[in-house]
């Protein structure tokens, strides 16, 4: 629906009811004290029916829905499919790639794969692994790199939307970002590796991003320091929905692949 139509549509409603349910402010829709009255009883409600079609629906006991990063879902998720695949074939995934934060609850999305700290509010999140971030470069450029004081002089490449900064590993030399030479930016992290991986620079990385790349010799890590981010990844489910099989099956088979992701 559009965003007009959904405006008729309350206001529609708001007539019906004869109470006002939000107010239209510079910021956008604020819930009324009458709207922030019902919404707990119309959100279970909600969930009760969401609940009583889905269990109406067999093919969805078939189908595993997951919300993930596309980042996070190409470079790393997607090439361990076929795995999962093997283990469960019984269960058909399919793969919502967004970074917006989908509401578990009114959704036909059954997990999802988030990086953060974990204090997201009305989910159970069920922790993976910590983010560790460390510099990656193709084999040729990590040849002349005898310490990380050489990046002063190295072409660095920037994902320039991401929020982990480069002096998140470096502050442990004493070496500030400023310190560093301009270099190509990217408003994807993954054309930020494909750089990375061509010979024209070094990239801040992690273990998601540049696990398959450093297993096939493409990239290297040319020190062995990493810097905790103090985030995480996560499999966040709804608390108020029931947890099925291929759910289960799901997280014990992740369980298994982050293990070995972290290098």
């Amino acid at each position: 629906m559009t965003v007009g139509a959904v405006s008729q549509q309350i206001i529609k409603t708001e007539r019906q009811l004869g109470h006002m349910l939000f107010d239209r402010t510079s910021r956008g829709l604020v819930p009324t004290p009458a709207g922030k009255l019902v919404l707990p009883r119309l959100s279970s409600g909600f969930r009760e029916i969401a609940a009583a079609l889905a269990s109406l629906r067999s093919d969805d006991e078939m189908t595993l829905v997951i919300s993930v990063a596309p980042v996070l879902a190409s470079r790393w998720l997607v090439p361990r499919l076929a795995r999962f695949s093997r283990l469960h074939p019984e269960i058909r995934v399919r793969l919502d790639a967004s970074v917006e934060l989908v509401d578990l609850d009114t959704t036909d999305i059954d997990l999802a794969l988030r990086v953060g700290a974990g204090d997201w509010p009305d989910v159970r999140a069920d922790f993976l692994m910590p983010q560790e971030v460390f510099p990656v470069c193709a084999p040729e450029l990590a040849a002349g790199l005898t310490g990380p004081h050489d990046l002063i002089t190295s072409p660095i490449l920037r994902d320039v939307n991401s929020t982990l900064g480069w002096n998140i590993w470096l502050d442990q030399f004493a070496i500030d970002e400023s310190d560093l030479p301009q270099g190509h930016g990217f408003t994807d992290a993954s054309l930020c590796l494909e750089a990375a991986i061509a010979g024209q620079g070094v990239m801040l990385a992690w273990q998601t991003l540049a696990q398959d790349a450093i297993a096939a010799g493409w990239l290297v890590a040319p020190f062995p320091e990493r810097a905790a981010t103090g985030l995480g990844y996560w499999l966040v489910t709804s608390p108020a929905r029931p947890r099925p099989r291929k759910v289960h099956h799901f997280e014990h088979w992740i369980l298994q692949e982050v293990a070995g992701a972290q290098m």
